[in-house]
């Protein structure tokens, strides 16, 4: 029988390490490509933690998911969007309706 939180589990880590190398695309690259970001990751960790009757607040979420505290890896790697960046994300948010 296949263990499938053991493969989930898996799966989860090799995508935070492939985030981790790639630390140049930005979260609002991911969130007009893909409809999430690091802080969506960190936010639905923070739930399965829950979910499990676990605590685990937002800070300690972001710090999972980006391997450092949030306002270092902020000041480290983040970049201010472009407007064209912003013009498609604030598009596409319209189009999902959030």
């Amino acid at each position: 029988m296949v263990d499938s939180d053991k493969i989930e589990a898996a799966v989860f880590r090799r995508l935070l390490a492939h985030l981790d190398n790639r630390k140049d695309v930005q979260n609002i690259e991911l969130m007009n490509l893909a409809g999430f970001c690091r802080n969506c990751l960190s936010k639905w960790y923070m739930a399965a933690a829950d979910d499990s009757g676990l605590e685990v607040d937002y800070d300690n979420a972001r710090e999972h998911v980006y391997g450092m505290p949030y306002d270092q890896w902020k000041e480290k790697y983040q970049t201010s969007a472009t407007d064209e960046s912003m013009m498609a994300f604030e598009k596409a948010e319209s189009e999902r309706g959030d």
